[in-house]
């Protein structure tokens, strides 16, 4: 209890009065972060190697998948390509970002019909048709239909989502300082069992 309230007082005092040791503090914390990262990459290959050895065909792409990556890092470090692995995480992330985001809008519209079949009120049809304006926004239209619920869409997403997300954000930020000060005076107990 007394080291986590030590390391959260020094914590406090090098990032608002000691700039010096909260620069070292930012080091340290980025070198345990990229060890900690290390020790999973190290341990998911070792895990995967046996499963591997058992059989697994899927276990085998994922242990390619990496030694693959792991080789596009080390000739990009030793400058025989340039951005080798950003343009892979790019060819790799975009369809799945893209992929995730079409499946969380059919899945809004399915809950929103769901929820229009059970409760026929406002609320229902006020979620119906946002999350159908948005959709329309985002979809490759006809030039005249594109520019209307493009407008429409960024009026929904700026104003009501961005609302929204504020919102989020200060309990987010009223959260954490409650647990700091909970934490810095002791009155957490997080570490005693």
């Amino acid at each position: 209890m007394a080291l986590a309230v030590g390391c959260g007082l020094l914590t406090l005092l090098g990032l608002m009065f000691i700039p010096e040791l909260g620069d070292a503090l930012t080091t340290w914390a980025s070198f345990l972060a990229a060890m900690a990262l290390l020790v999973g990459v190290v341990n998911l290959l070792s895990v995967h190697m046996r499963r591997l050895l058992k059989g697994n065909a899927y276990s085998g792409l994922l242990v390619i998948s990496i030694l693959a990556i792991f080789a596009l890092a080390l000739t990009d470090f030793f400058e025989l390509t340039t951005g080798g692995v950003s343009t892979a995480f790019g060819l790799v992330q975009a369809p799945l970002e893209a992929a995730m985001a079409s499946l969380l809008v059919f899945f809004l519209l399915f809950a929103g019909f769901r929820l229009f079949r059970r409760q026929r009120n406002g609320w229902s049809v006020l979620f119906i048709v946002t999350a159908t304006v948005i959709l329309l926004g985002s979809t490759l239209l006809p030039e005249a239909l594109s520019g209307i619920f493009g407008q429409a869409s960024r009026f929904l997403s700026d104003v009501f989502v961005g609302g929204g997300m504020r919102g989020l954000l200060i309990g987010i930020a009223i959260g954490t300082i409650a647990v700091a000060l909970r934490v810095l005076t002791g009155s957490a107990r997080p570490y005693d069992k």
